[in-house]
């Protein structure tokens, strides 16, 4: 069993993404976004995802639509969904989400956006094949 007090975990961690478990059809990760960054607009073709909002406030963009986002909101991007996430407040844009199926390598951790762009660009970002 994998148990995470996931608002807690979330909350101190200071990477922009962390991977904290992968399973066969799903992925947990968190991510905190700086004040001014975003995560980048993007296009899931083949997965799902659910955003969770911890802290802080933020704008997400999805499918053309625009709506702010706080602490305890909830956001599902369907697979194909063209979407980003801003933060648009003066503190870190905290979130979790659950891709499925899995989007990212298993435990990668990436400090900022662009250690996350240079991962995905280099293929040493690639969720499990197995």
């Amino acid at each position: 069993m994998e148990h995470f007090t996931i608002a807690t975990v979330a909350e101190q961690s200071p990477d922009f993404r962390r991977v904290l478990w992968t399973g066969e059809h799903s992925q947990l990760v968190i991510m905190t976004i700086p004040e001014g960054g975003e995560i980048g607009e993007e296009v899931h073709e083949d997965v799902d995802q659910i955003l969770t909002f911890v802290s802080g406030v933020g704008e997400a963009r999805v499918a053309g639509s625009k709506r702010k986002v706080v602490s305890g909101d909830l956001v599902v991007v369907p697979a194909g969904t063209k979407h980003n996430f801003v933060n648009t407040g003066p503190n870190p844009l905290v979130l979790y989400t659950v891709y499925g199926p899995a989007e990212h390598a298993d435990k990668a951790v990436h400090r900022t956006k662009e250690e996350a762009d240079a991962a995905e660009a280099a293929g040493k970002d690639e969720p499990p094949t197995e």
